[in-house]
């Protein structure tokens, strides 16, 4: 096999690294590898920005480990020369190392925009945002509601979602050190949300990657199986490739067209979902190698096509030209499959630099650089067209069911498309499987909402036919129409088609829906014996219309009645706010006041706790994150059990919605609390992360008996890989004593890594 085609196979095979800790490169030499690869592109070479970003965040990660063991500011590294790969400018580069900082430190957004810019700044807080959400949550409204805010971030500036691609990749490329059910997770997430996203964009480089690593975790046997098999494949057709490669060069080179003539190979998961889709085995896949001619311009693309076709036997039907025609995400090249030696068929790809940059780079090949470094962004604003797409459906789209499902249909859909023709000649991208209906939507909500019939190619068809590649359309409407019909539904492919369908059914017979949500509601309340009169309150109420998004009450009932919104939810709900508002009457300053006379008892601890300046208060400490003298700590007014402390990182306290913030409070150690003579203990709680071998349980806890600190509880796990995840509850005096032991824990051989439980 020559060289290059089996260093693309192998690179294919292994992709994501096996590292050990000792592989690591270090943190220096990766930041000297960033500022080479960022030379190569940006004409600029200032990047005092670059390295001050590199500082900063290698100072704010300062003693932080991941789990595989290495220093954490490889990871915003990575990030970064992934960024300088996809020739990003040195503002995103810049906000790549500092993506973490926000998040995972105590810098802040505005130290960020002090010291660097607010445009920085906005793309890290942009960044941390999108990692807070969780797109694979069991309950659909959660879900829903995280993409409605991920596509709002794009919208603000697409580089925070190149970042946030940037950050899943390498993340990917260092799941192995993940428990298999984390790699499940993120692996489907990706698969589902992640990679779609990166197609959409166009970035094809990041796209192939993560599919394969995705496919690594969610399809190991079958990703391990179709390796072997096109190594195999590669092998036996080597002297085939060679032979073609260098009779191409020759009849390029005849014909005076300057090229570079390079092989590529099909990326396994594509190869996969090709034989799923397509009902085909892996022998029947043309295009696992294809011959990639890459010239100057528009002409010399046309002029090589007509070289091949003389020289080769075109295979009929299998002849693409997505330079006239580009596909949704910037793609253009010329495809076409011809006869090689021996009846081989053999497909082959034409395109020029500029269009090999746009296929690798989507969306990021488009930021351009003048000598003073500013950025001008071409043709960005009609590329993102199916962007602006999203946020209109958001803005006019309260069924979470509906948003979901025209979102995963948005970006399945895209994968296969067809290419139709107006009267006046322009390019429409639909989905495969449109109807003249998907057209006229697609034109304008009014031409869709008018359209009483279609011509294609002149001859009038039903509105339901199918539409080809090629094919001129022609909408046929009147203003005597009496709109959309409900059927459409049934056959319209794109999404856009059909929520805007459902828009003018919700809209047209809003009076309607209104009187069946409300009586929708009440017969649900008589079937469950509740009174409603008592729910409909305008505090209740207030609540209900809050979450889901709506500004009054018969918007919200129409929403009912039309099938948006389940009843039962919205009486749910309404009792949910009822039982809140009457669990107690008092208010937080009563509470405090009724602690600090001592006129109810809570559990008190040993420790001493200040609570807005009132010492000794009635507290008690939350089990979810097990705060210790030392750590940073916040006070949870609670309604009948008192104030409850947190530590300021837990994840319960991050997570918290905007209503139950107001009922936090600054709460602070008492001084003595966590010194030497201490005689108050605190329960605290570690993961340790450690490679799985004999003997390694009984010298942690060795360490333990040696600090004369007694282990309350022990749970041991191990993962397929041989990783063991040790969780230990122990109690002490302060965070001092606990780094101590963490230490000393450290140092015993095998550990990888060693976190504190931040709640759940």
């Amino acid at each position: 096999m020559s060289d290059e085609v089996k260093e693309v196979v192998d690179e294919k095979a292994n992709s994501g690294p096996l590292a050990t800790p000792e592989d690591f490169t270090p943190p220096d030499e990766l930041y000297k590898d960033l500022v080479e690869k960022v030379k190569l592109y940006h004409p600029s070479d200032d990047f005092s920005m670059i390295e001050k970003a590199y500082r900063v965040a290698d100072k704010a990660h300062e003693g932080q480990k991941r789990k595989s063991g290495e220093p954490y500011i490889i990871h915003p590294l990575c990030v970064a020369i992934i960024l300088a790969e996809l020739e990003m400018d040195k503002e995103t580069i810049a906000a790549g190392l500092l993506h973490d900082v926000v998040e995972d430190t105590a810098m802040t957004k505005e130290e960020i925009a002090h010291e660097f810019s607010d445009e920085v700044a906005l793309l890290v807080d942009g960044v941390t945002k999108l990692t807070q959400l969780s797109l694979t949550q069991d309950k659909l409204e959660i879900q829903a509601e995280n993409l409605r805010k991920m596509f709002m971030a794009m919208a603000k500036d697409i580089r925070v979602i190149i970042i946030k691609l940037a950050d899943r990749m390498h993340n990917l490329r260092t799941l192995q050190y993940q428990s298999p059910a984390k790699q499940q997770e993120k692996a489907r997430e990706t698969m589902e949300i992640y990679a779609p996203l990166a197609h959409r964009l166009g970035i094809s480089k990041i796209k192939v990657e993560l599919d394969d690593l995705c496919m690594q975790y969610l399809y190991p046997g079958l990703y391990k199986e179709l390796s072997i098999k096109i190594n195999e494949m590669m092998m036996e057709r080597e002297d085939f490739i060679q032979e073609m490669v260098a009779e191409v060069k020759i009849y390029i080179q005849e014909a005076e067209i300057d090229a570079e003539i390079n092989g590529r190979v099909k990326h396994i998961f594509s190869i996969f979902k090709k034989m799923k889709t397509q009902g085909k085995t892996i022998d029947q896949i043309y295009d696992i190698f294809a011959l990639r001619i890459i010239v100057d311009n528009v002409r010399d693309c046309y002029a090589a096509l007509g070289m091949i076709h003389a020289k080769y036997k075109p295979i009929p039907g299998r002849f693409k030209d997505y330079i006239a025609m580009p596909k949704a995400n910037m793609y253009q090249s010329l495809h076409t499959t011809v006869i090689g030696h021996g009846g081989r068929p053999f497909e082959i790809q034409i395109r020029t630099k500029e269009m090999h940059r746009t296929a690798e780079y989507g969306i990021a090949a488009h930021w351009k650089y003048k000598e003073s470094g500013s950025k001008q962004v071409s043709r960005e604003e009609e590329k993102l067209n199916w962007l602006r797409e999203i946020l209109e459906w958001q803005k006019n789209t309260s069924d979470n069911h509906e948003f979901m499902n025209a979102i995963k249909m948005d970006l399945d859909l895209f994968q296969d498309q067809v290419y139709v023709f107006t009267p006046a000649g322009d390019v429409k991208t639909l989905p495969s499987g449109s109807t003249p209906i998907d057209l006229a939507y697609l034109i304008h909500t009014a031409v869709g909402n008018t359209m009483v019939g279609a011509r294609v190619n002149g001859i009038m068809v039903p509105i339901e036919t199918k539409l080809k590649s090629g094919d001129r359309v022609e909408i046929i409407t009147s203003q005597n129409s009496r709109g959309p019909s409900m059927d459409w539904l049934k056959v319209v492919k794109s999404s856009q088609a059909k929520t805007k369908i459902n828009q003018w059914f919700r809209q047209e017979h809003k009076t309607d829906n209104i009187q069946k949500g409300k009586n929708a509601v009440e017969d649900y309340c008589k079937t469950k014996g509740i009174d409603l009169v008592t729910l409909l309150t305008p505090e209740y109420m207030a609540s209900a219309l809050k979450k889901y998004n709506f500004s009054d009450w018969d918007s919200l009932m129409a929403a009912v009645g039309h099938g948006g919104i389940k009843e039962g939810q919205i009486v749910n709900k309404l009792i949910e706010a009822r039982d809140k508002a009457t669990s107690s009457k008092k208010s937080d300053d009563e509470v405090l006041e009724e602690l600090k006379d001592g006129r109810k008892k809570f559990e008190i601890p040993k420790g001493g706790i200040k609570v807005r300046g009132i010492k000794d208060v009635a507290v008690r400490f939350s089990r979810c994150c097990s705060p210790v003298p030392g750590d940073e700590i916040v006070g949870f007014i609670t309604r009948g059990r008192g104030i409850s402390i947190h530590r300021s990182d837990c994840v319960n306290i991050i997570c918290m919605d905007e209503a139950d913030r107001t009922r936090l409070i600054d709460a602070e150690w008492e001084d003595g609390s966590g010194s030497e003579n201490a005689v108050a203990e605190y329960m605290t709680e570690i993961n340790i992360y450690a490679a799985g071998r004999q003997g390694i349980v009984f010298e942690i806890s060795k360490v333990f008996n040696e600090e004369n600190i007694a282990i309350k509880g022990m749970n041991v796990r191990s993962n397929k890989q041989g990783k063991m995840t040790i969780s230990i509850q122990f109690a002490v005096k302060s965070k001092d004593q606990l780094a101590v032991l963490s230490s000393k824990i450290r140092n015993v051989n095998g550990i990888i890594d060693i976190e504190r439980t931040t709640g759940s």
